[in-house]
């Protein structure tokens, strides 16, 4: 009986302890999160700017003596982790139609007068080979959308700048850069 005895004081005692080591486990984990950042601007897919085509006709004299604007919806789109400046330049002096040239700066870019969600400070450029400022400090921002109108005024349609150039068409690119602040 005193073998009994002992026994079932045992048993009470470890069910006892191992209630208490039950008691005392960790009931807690713990994770560490991160969240790695890098500075990124870019001019985005489906800103219509990329391989887009903007196209200026003339084919009647009413065409020579009024001004032409052509429209570009969503002509830039930037991301951009910081706020940023948009310039604009031409790939060359003129546009070009075989050894035929129209200079550059007879087209003038400026923000739509519906200029789309980017902000900052909007100009108008005439074309050049030099990088101008198109938009000066845009706020930082995901998939800001730039709208353009490109424009041709009479008084460079109705000058020796146009008239008197072979007919046919006169090509050259036009390039935009994001650039951080």
């Amino acid at each position: 009986m005193k073998n009994s005895f002992a026994i079932a004081v045992l048993t009470f005692g470890a069910i006892v302890l191992g209630t208490n080591t039950v008691q005392a486990q960790n009931h807690n984990a713990t994770t560490t999160a991160k969240i790695t950042l890098g500075d990124v601007i870019s001019i985005d897919a489906g800103s219509t700017a990329i391989d887009g085509a903007i196209a200026f006709n003339y084919a009647t004299a009413a065409d020579y003596n009024t001004v032409q604007t052509v429209a570009q919806a969503n002509a830039l789109k930037v991301t951009s982790t910081k706020a940023f400046d948009v310039k604009v330049k031409a790939g060359g002096a003129d546009f070009l139609n075989g050894t035929n040239k129209i200079p550059v700066n007879v087209l003038t870019i400026k923000a739509a007068a519906a200029p789309g969600s980017m902000g900052g400070t909007k100009s108008d450029v005439n074309l050049s080979t030099a990088d101008q400022t198109l938009v000066a400090d845009a706020p930082l921002g995901s998939a800001l959308t730039l709208n353009l109108d490109y424009t041709i005024p009479a008084a460079k349609s109705s000058s020796a700048d146009i008239l008197g150039k072979p007919a046919g068409t006169y090509t050259q690119t036009v390039i935009y850069t994001a650039t951080a602040k």
